[in-house]
């Protein structure tokens, strides 16, 4: 059985804690990505997740100015993470739960992938 460590995309793209929304957008653009992992604001802070979604229904939709709105108003955090060694029949599962599209591959000491519910799609 496959794991989250065969089909997850390795190079997760991050943004700064306190980067504004439109830096956000620009970098998912420039990297043809439609969500960002924000680092952590602090050594003693976790991890967050922004994706399109987020910024069409809490910037766009509210009529908020990209410019004027800091990445951490409007992240999901704490976010959800598996092993390495999870199959992806569990992924499958657990973002179903959770009503997500995505889930986070943490070492132990690191976020080292992303699965996305394409990655899953496309192996079986």
């Amino acid at each position: 059985m496959k794991t989250a460590a065969d089909v997850m995309t390795k190079h997760v793209v991050g943004i700064e804690f306190d980067a504004l929304v439109s830096d956000a957008i620009e970098k998912m653009k420039q990297w043809n990505v439609s969500s960002l992992l924000v680092k952590r604001g602090s050594a003693t802070d976790t991890w967050g997740f922004m994706t399109q979604t987020d910024v069409i229904e809490k910037v766009i939709a509210k009529g908020l100015d990209a410019k004027e709105v800091q990445v951490h108003e409007i992240m999901t955090k704490p976010v959800i993470t598996v092993p390495p060694n999870c199959s992806i029949q569990d992924c499958a599962a657990l973002m179903t739960r959770a009503d997500i599209r995505r889930v986070l591959v943490f070492d132990g000491q690191d976020i080292v992938g992303i699965v996305s519910s394409s990655d899953i799609f496309n192996v079986a």
